[in-house]
């Protein structure tokens, strides 16, 4: 064939593309689903205990060591 006849787009890329589709197909039906889920902080729930802050013996310990 001349170079003015010749077809833009030939059989080799035409294969190759289809293959690369295929691949990212294949590739995306494998990935998980990407889920939004709440804020750890909406997650956690309070104890019965009261829970929260606590200024136990370790904790003044600690605060005594950073005074200057």
């Amino acid at each position: 064939m001349s170079e003015s006849k010749r077809p833009l787009i030939d059989r080799r890329r035409v294969f190759a593309g289809a293959g690369t589709v295929g691949a990212l197909a294949a590739a995306a039906a494998v990935m998980p689903a990407f889920k939004a889920t709440e804020p750890v902080a909406a997650q956690v729930k309070p104890t019965d205990g009261g829970g929260g802050y606590q200024l136990t013996e370790h904790v003044k310990r600690y605060y005594e060591t950073t005074r200057i």
